[in-house]
This record gives structure tokens, C-alpha cells and sequence, in this order.
């Protein structure tokens, strides 16, 4: 099976909800790094899995959208809490559904990680479609 994986970094803000977590309470931002995955088993007439500029172009965007944002200010967190495990969902659900050349007919799989921290990350896996 083929893999391939683009990555970006932004700073953005949040703070939790719903317990006792400390500073974790309190706006504070972070250096979130996102690494997109997507795997499948053929690839196009050019010899590509997905056409990397199309993905690069998608989280650049993504990018733009959350730098310096508070995410619990954005109506996709409406009522979350903004974990990265979250985070992780929304970032997969929009990449899926803006990025043209993922094509559920050929991409198995798409993971999206998200790291809050050199030590702590979540992600989200599905398949396109």
C-alpha cells in the first residue's frame, strides 16, 4: 500500500471545558502540528497517490483559518470540548470533503494527527465516502 503524508504548524488557543483541569482552564495557546496520512493501494496515470500541492493547498488553508484563533470561539466546536482528539475529527472531516483528489475509489484511508506538544497527539482515521 502507498503512503503519503504533508504536515503544517500554526499557534492557536483554547481552553477546556466540562472539569477541573488547572491552567488547562484558562486560555492558553499552543504550537499545534498537523500531519495528514492518506493511503491506498493504486495510483493515478501520473504515477501519484494524491496530488500533494491539492493537500498542501487544503491545510494552508486550515492553517490560515486557526492561526491565532481560540477554537472554542469557532461554531465547529460548538458545545465540545476542545481536545485534541476533536480537533483531530474536525481537521479530517473538512480535509475530506474540500481536497479534490481524494477520490474514495482509490484512497483507503486518511488520518489526521494532531500534536498539542513534542509528547502529546491524538488522531482521527477513516475512510473516504
Amino acid at each position: 500500500m502507498y503512503a503519503l503524508s504533508v504536515e503544517t504548524a500554526f499557534t492557536a488557543y483554547h481552553f477546556l471545558i466540562g472539569g477541573d483541569w488547572g491552567a488547562e482552564n484558562d486560555r492558553h495557546p499552543h504550537e499545534y502540528r498537523v500531519e495528514v496520512r492518506i493511503q491506498g493501494e493504486t495510483l493515478d496515470r501520473h504515477g501519484y497517490l494524491v496530488d500533494i500541492t491539492d493537500v498542501e493547498q487544503q491545510l494552508s488553508a486550515l492553517k490560515e483559518r486557526y492561526e491565532h484563533a481560540t477554537l472554542n470561539e469557532q461554531p465547529e466546536f460548538a458545545g465540545l470540548n476542545p481536545s485534541i482528539e476533536h480537533f483531530s475529527r474536525i481537521l479530517w472531516e473538512t480535509l475530506v470533503r474540500n481536497t479534490a483528489t481524494i477520490d474514495p475509489l482509490r484512497i483507503r484511508e486518511v488520518r489526521v494527527r494532531v500534536w498539542e506538544s513534542g509528547i502529546a497527539a491524538a488522531a482521527y482515521t477513516g475512510a473516504p465516502g
